[in-house]
């Protein structure tokens, strides 16, 4: 009996010392490394940040500076890069593949942090189409911008030329860096193609880096060029060499430091964010991806028992029941009727409907605003799917962006009674005003501005790139989703004074700015194109026609 146990014991520590060989301890690593740094950070080129942070005070100091720093290490507050590879893998890839990055997280966490890096990035972009790859554009900067330290990126601003260097891929980083914050060279892995689709593996690093040696030297003088790079990184990262090298001096950020850093504030990004895509709302980090998963079952048995209520049910009966299943609705009271400005010609618009103009949050807004009046709405709609059209409660007309035809229809609309339409034509999640299309100023007298607002915890429900049909389903899948609404003092429009001093688009900018202010959002001139442009990388157009700029 003891021989067997004497042997299953060497068998044991047999196997131990293998896997120990294979993933060294990355902890006794880092020790080491930090030691390393301890030992030269008082006499060698390597300095605590705050000394950074103490010269930054003076600003010439950093104006002629070359900055190289360690994206990871040293900008984001984050030291973990699981959240962006969920990202990745869900928005990209899809439920199956983010549910498969999840299970295997107790592996990541065993294995050093190249390996750990290696199998998030099989499992995440293995098979994906590399032209139509853009989560890196259209989904990711959101979440590094809210992880980016507000007292670090100060430093960056004073730095003349900025190189990030990141371990992540070159497709995750590039358009965040360039795009959001206008660094000048961005250093990162690239990923091996075959035939147009990623197979998942970086390529090796290139030891040399001659390219972005060269376009940081660009306007330094070969005797002089080392004097002007400095560089920041973390006591936790190993340095990219070759590059940091060429530093004179090198920062190091503690962790106590990033903790102690200040989230960068929406109203100091470098490049307001205005558009970005994709499902998810919250960050997913290991706990609440789990957390997420374990809703989703649920998810879809409330979204379609909301549904089923929403489109069987009346009204009166099914606001109540909509409301004990978690779905928000906060209204204040709409306008009088007879508070409404009186027509120049009661006998021309004395049978017409209300006109309701609201901005656009989601495809529900119209349905939201006839459960604010308890009565039936028709709602006209730049762009809707027909799986929408035919479950939708209430009437819907599709407009075909030709505005004379359009003008017609919403005419013969608002004779048949209330109306409301949403201008922007196109939704916007961020506290932005997209730009009024003019053309409901001449319809009606009687426009009623309503402001709207909504708040969702896990998903967007409004996608640029995805399946629109989807986008009220996706909605209703949340916790606790709210709508907010304010109906605002009605505005004369020009149907009875088409030639008077006013313009369309001087009533249209009118409601713009006023439902702006209620909801206190930006008011912008961007449209439907930009927003498609940036996002998918198309003009988002299903049906041409005139369009006029406002």
């Amino acid at each position: 009996m003891s021989l067997n146990v004497s042997f299953f014991k060497s068998l044991f520590f047999y196997f131990f010392r293998i896997l120990y060989r294979q993933f060294p301890n990355p902890k006794l690593q880092h020790r080491s490394a930090v030691s390393n740094i301890h030992a030269t950070l008082t006499h060698g080129k390597y300095r605590k940040y705050p000394s950074l942070a103490h010269r930054s005070d003076v600003q010439d100091d950093l104006s002629t500076q070359t900055l190289i720093f360690d994206v990871e290490g040293a900008l984001l507050k984050s030291s973990s890069l699981f959240p962006y590879f969920m990202l990745v893998a869900f928005e990209a890839g899809g439920l199956i593949r983010a549910f498969v990055l999840l299970l295997l997280y107790p592996i990541l966490c065993l294995v050093n942090e190249e390996m750990g890096l290696k199998i998030m990035v099989m499992i995440c972009f293995f098979g994906i189409k590399k032209d139509k790859f853009r989560v890196g554009t259209a989904v990711l900067p959101k979440f590094f911008l809210e992880d980016v330290g507000f007292e670090i990126l100060r430093v960056l601003q004073r730095c003349g030329k900025r190189v990030g260097v990141s371990y992540m891929p070159q497709v995750m980083i590039d358009s965040f860096l360039r795009d959001y914050l206008e660094i000048d060279v961005v250093v990162g892995r690239d990923l091996k193609v075959f035939c147009g689709y990623f197979v998942g593996l970086m390529e090796e690093r290139n030891n040399d880096n001659k390219l972005v040696l060269e376009e940081m030297q660009l306007g330094h003088e070969n005797n002089n060029f080392n004097e002007d790079v400095i560089g920041i990184s973390s006591f936790n990262n190993s340095l990219d060499q070759k590059l940091f090298l060429q530093c004179k001096e090198i920062y190091l950020v503690q962790r106590s430091d990033k903790r102690s850093w200040q989230h960068l504030p929406r109203d100091k990004y470098t490049k307001p964010l205005v558009f970005h895509d994709g499902r998810l709302a919250l960050t997913p980090t290991p706990l609440a991806s789990l957390v997420l998963f374990m809703w989703l079952p649920f998810a879809f048995s409330l979204a379609l028992f909301r549904v089923l209520v929403a489109i069987i049910i009346p009204h009166d009966i099914s606001t109540p029941i909509l409301t004990f299943t978690g779905l928000r609705l906060t209204v204040t009271p709409p306008p009088k009727t007879s508070n409404l400005t009186p027509s120049k010609s009661s006998s021309k618009t004395k049978s017409r409907g209300l006109l309701y103009v609201c901005n656009h949050r989601t495809l529900l807004d119209p349905l939201y605003v006839c459960f604010a009046l308890k009565k039936n709405l028709t709602a006209v709609t730049y762009s809707l799917s027909r799986m929408s059209e035919i479950l939708a409660p209430i009437k819907t007309v599709r407009l075909t962006r030709d505005r004379d035809q359009d003008g017609k229809m919403m005419e013969r609309l608002l004779n048949q009674g209330d109306l409301v339409v949403c201008p922007e034509g196109t939704t916007c999640r961020e506290p932005y005003l997209m730009r009024f299309s003019p053309l409901f100023a001449e319809m009606s007298d009687n426009i009623v501005p309503v402001a709207v607002n909504t708040d969702v915890t896990m998903f967007y429900g409004t996608t640029a790139s995805g399946l629109k049909c989807l986008d009220p389903f996706i909605f209703l899948m949340n916790p606790l989703p709210s709508y907010t609404m304010e109906f605002l003092q009605p505005v004369s429009g020009l149907y009875t004074c088409p030639d008077g001093e006013k313009s369309r688009f001087e009533v249209a900018n009118h409601v713009q700015s006023e439902i702006g202010k209620t909801l206190g959002f930006e008011c912008t001139k961007l449209a439907r194109r930009d927003k498609y442009m940036i996002l998918a990388g198309n003009e988002g157009i299903a049906c041409t026609g005139n369009k006029k700029s406002k």
